[in-house]
Formats: C-alpha cells, structure tokens, sequence
C-alpha cells in the first residue's frame, strides 16, 4: 500500500495513462485504474472525482503559480511580459514532468469528452491570469486578451516542445512569444 496520498495519487495516475493508451479513455473504468495501481475504488474517488480529473491533476495549483507569478512581477512591465515570467515557471514544471505530460497531451487530443474538460480547465486559468493582471492595475479588457493570447502562446510553444524536445520548453515559448511581438509589430 502506498504510504502517503500523494504516493497513490501519481499511482493511479499512472495506471490511467496505461491504461487510456491501452483500451482508451471509454473503455478504462475507475476500478480497472485503482485496480492496475494496486488501490481499491474508493481510494480512487477519494483522490479524484471521475475517471477525467486524474489527467487534470495539478491544475489548482498551477492556477496558483502563475497568479502568484503575476503578482510578484516587477513593476514596469507589459502584460505579456507578466505573463511570458510567469509561464518561465509552469515550464520548468511541465519539463520535471515530461515522462507524464506528453502521453497525457495525446490521450486528450484523441478524446472529445477529454478535449472538452481540458477547454473548461484553461478558461479558468485565462480568467485567473486576467484576475491577476487586473489587480496589477491592468485594465479589464487588456488583462483578459492578454490572459487568452498568452495561454494560447503558451499552448502553441507546448505543441511545439512535444513536437520537437531537443529544445527545451523554455526556448519554445521564448520563440513563441517573440513570433507573437513579430506578428502584433508588422501590424498596423
């Protein structure tokens, strides 16, 4: 038995992507997952509500992170500077956890109910990030494009990392938030 929750959470966590890449998400039950990590059912449900939440996992506390990201940030800076620091510190963690990420980004992308829970999860971290910026004095209508051009700029450097990881994440929203600065400049 697994001598902490966090123990039985990244158990179940990793027989659910076994077994979503083996059967598929539809086929896989909860009991078959606690079952795989060694756990009864119940102890599944104590750590996640459906079979969806145990690949959404940490999303609470990288909402967290990147508000109290936003709010430590120096003075003086544009909001998608803000943001770009910000997202610095979610990569480092999306990289300490590649072996997981990765295999989780293609279950989500195979599977509609999957897609559709992951959209409802970066709406609530755009509005977070357009919450924090607004507090930073942002106004209302620039923090929440700001929130939802930096995620997707966020979004398109992950694809891009996944794609191609001899580069590490952070390079790829580097280069990612500066083909955003190039294509806001050559307008106009």
């Amino acid at each position: 038995m697994p001598r902490s929750g966090a123990e039985a959470r990244r158990r179940l966590q990793q027989a659910a992507l076994e077994l979503y890449r083996e059967r598929g998400f539809e086929r896989t039950t909860t009991a078959e997952i606690a079952a795989r990590a060694g756990l009864n059912e119940r102890t599944y449900f104590r750590h996640f509500p459906d079979k969806r939440e145990v690949l959404f996992d940490g999303e609470a506390d990288l909402r967290a992170e990147l508000k109290q990201e936003v709010a430590g940030a120096p003075e003086g800076l544009q909001p998608l500077e803000i943001l770009l620091r910000a997202f610095r510190k979610a990569a480092r963690i999306l990289e300490e956890n590649r072996p997981f990420s990765e295999p989780r980004l293609e279950i989500i992308a195979a599977t509609p109910a999957l897609r559709e829970r992951e959209l409802a999860k970066h709406a609530a971290v755009t509005d977070t990030l357009a919450e924090a910026l607004r507090e930073r004095g942002v106004p209302d209508r620039l923090a929440a494009l700001a929130a939802q051009t930096g995620w997707a700029t966020f979004h398109q450097a992950a694809q891009a990392w996944i794609d191609d990881p001899s580069d590490g994440l952070e390079a790829h929203l580097r280069r990612a938030f500066e083909d955003l600065r190039a294509l806001s400049a050559g307008w106009g």
